[in-house]
């Protein structure tokens, strides 16, 4: 077993919104069911839900959900639920609500409490607001997990993925590693990007996700490597 999942769980945050996050926790969370862990799934605060038989559900914790092997209860997997698909404190003001940190922590020592391994998905990029004085960032700092950052492979990577490791070692945090989603497939220049990624980020790459057409279907799994081994950057040039 790596010395990943033999941690209490991890923390996945990303470079931006829509870079492939909920694809990397996926590959996580099927990692580590097949590692023989019993792996809980969170989604502290999803912004753009849409109704079901049993209120307001969020795709991206949907996906994560049929993954795990653990059974927790809706809302202890994603105690803030949002319609509106912007900021989510923004959302939150809308719904008339306050995202409240110690809601965030019960739900989350309960799913500690019954599994061996968490996989927490955090919304947008690490410093995105969830009310004030309190963000993305400073939940990862209460639950404590190893982060792992999923870097969106496009024009303008270099630039938000050093900010973001940067930021993630200024609340003391460990980054447990990080992985490349090619969300461009027109990204120029991709493998050399990949390579100035590794130069410049002591934390190890873990894989390079390709840009996949039907991502639900092929999965993560197969391109993530959480012994930090080499992988193929061929996938990312034409």
């Amino acid at each position: 077993m790596t010395a990943l999942l033999r941690q209490r769980g991890v923390f996945v945050t990303g470079t931006d919104t829509g870079v492939g996050k909920t694809l990397v926790s996926a590959g996580l969370v099927e990692l580590a069911v097949a590692a023989g862990r019993r792996t809980a799934v969170m989604k502290p605060v999803a912004a753009g839900c849409e109704d079901s038989g049993n209120g307001l559900c969020n795709d991206d914790a949907l996906t994560l959900i049929a993954r795990s092997n653990v059974s927790a209860d809706y809302a202890t997997v994603n105690p803030y639920a949002l319609r509106p698909p912007i900021a989510p404190h923004l959302a939150a003001r809308q719904a008339g609500i306050t995202i409240d940190a110690e809601t965030l922590d019960t739900a989350f020592a309960h799913l500690c409490e019954i599994s061996d391994f968490v996989v927490v998905e955090g919304a947008g990029g690490f410093l995105v607001p969830l009310a004030d004085g309190f963000d993305i960032g400073d939940l990862a700092a209460r639950f404590g997990l190893p982060v792992l950052l999923v870097v969106g492979l496009r024009l303008g990577c270099l630039n938000h993925a050093l900010l973001s490791v940067e930021a993630i070692a200024t609340r003391g945090l460990q980054l447990a590693g990080w992985v490349g989603s090619s969300i461009d497939p027109d990204f120029a220049c991709a493998g050399e990007n990949v390579a100035t990624l590794r130069a410049l980020i002591a934390a190890p790459c873990l894989g390079i996700v390709p840009f996949l057409d039907e991502p639900a279907g092929t999965g993560s799994a197969p391109f993530i490597d959480l012994q930090g081994g080499p992988d193929d950057e061929s996938t990312l040039i034409d």
